[in-house]
């Protein structure tokens, strides 16, 4: 999946000059003139849509995408900037002319695009130095070595440059949020519980009030742009654990209908077939079968200067859990 940046200026626009902001965070200008701190530039999440409980897990995404490893976002004012890398360069162990090279960038150029006079000191609070953040939980990712670019200018209310996809933008955020999702756990109701029969239809269903749709958003407060990315359960498929077994329906798939993952086995139900669940043929002997309950989630986005949902892959959580199943024992008369 490519990365793509929101080029709408409404998506920005929202950024006031001096960095302030409603809400979790809020970045207030000292007596020099200068911010406080960039750092508030930060991705900042609220879970409190999330699902929740010691057995939530993480969504897998259903292709071979993955949420962003790195990202870039503000994170220096010109008076922090400088406080960084002065010591650094002199240090001098990064080599006499790497630290030349970096001086002519950022503190004596001016001359072209890519290099700024003084840190950008007069542009102190009209925008902020952005770099490389990685993303909690993904420091071992070779994703994480990805953004490498040099720390470069932002003036407030503009997108970041289009060549640079991991810049935090909207679509990033989603992206980020789609990584904090949890969901619940998928563990199925049997009848019969624990211990089945050959050849003894197994209804399974699951606790619809757990499965509802659960959200992340993901906010850069010093920047004005949000991102909601929302999970909703489409389908559960269940995997018996053996060859020797059929699945109610036959392709294992149950799909969720009025809020309903399965059916609940109610008295009276035993010679019916379940809409969901599994007939195990063959005993699992002294052992047992690990049955695999997996949930595919729908995953959309919706942010700022946006109209419309987007979808992100699908995401799938499963559990496994132990089913015993005995031969059917014949009563001598």
């Amino acid at each position: 999946m490519t990365f793509v940046a929101l080029g709408s200026p409404s998506a920005w626009a929202s950024a006031t000059p001096d960095g302030s902001r409603e809400g979790d965070t809020t970045v207030s200008a000292d007596s020099k003139g200068d911010t406080v701190s960039a750092t508030a530039g930060a991705v900042v999440f609220d879970r409190s849509k999330n699902g929740s409980g010691q057995s939530a897990g993480a969504v897998a995404s259903t292709t071979t995408w993955t949420p962003p490893a790195c990202y870039y976002a503000p994170k220096y004012t010109p008076a922090e900037l400088k406080a960084y890398l002065e010591p650094i360069w002199e240090a001098e162990s990064t080599g006499a002319q790497w630290d030349l090279e970096q001086r002519n960038k950022y503190e004596n150029g001016g001359q072209t695009a890519d290099t700024y006079k003084d840190f950008n000191k007069d542009k102190t609070g009209k925008g902020y130095w952005w770099d490389s953040f990685v993303t909690k939980g993904r420091e071992g990712d070779p994703g994480a070595l990805d953004c490498t670019k040099p720390i470069f200018w932002v003036d407030q209310g503009e997108a970041p440059p289009a060549d640079i996809p991991q810049a935090v933008t909207p679509e990033v955020l989603a992206q980020l949020a789609y990584a904090e999702i949890r969901v619940p756990s998928t563990k199925v109701q049997l009848a019969p519980q624990g211990t089945t029969k050959v050849n003894l239809p197994t209804w399974a269903w699951l606790d619809a009030a757990k499965f509802k749709p659960v959200s992340v958003t993901a906010s850069v407060p010093l920047l004005g742009i949000e991102a909601t990315t929302t999970a909703e359960p489409v389908s559960l498929r269940i995997e018996p654990g053996t060859a020797d077994a059929t699945t109610f329906p036959a392709s294992g798939v149950c799909e969720i209908s009025n809020g309903r993952i399965g059916e609940a086995y109610a008295k009276g139900k035993a010679d019916e077939t379940p809409p969901c669940g599994v007939r195990y043929l063959r005993s699992s002997g002294d052992g047992s079968y690990k049955l695999k309950a997996t949930i595919t989630w729908k995953i959309h986005w919706t942010g700022t200067g946006m109209n419309s949902e987007r979808a992100l892959p699908d995401g799938a959580f499963g559990a496994e859990q132990d089913v015993v199943v005995q031969e059917v024992q014949a009563v001598n008369r």
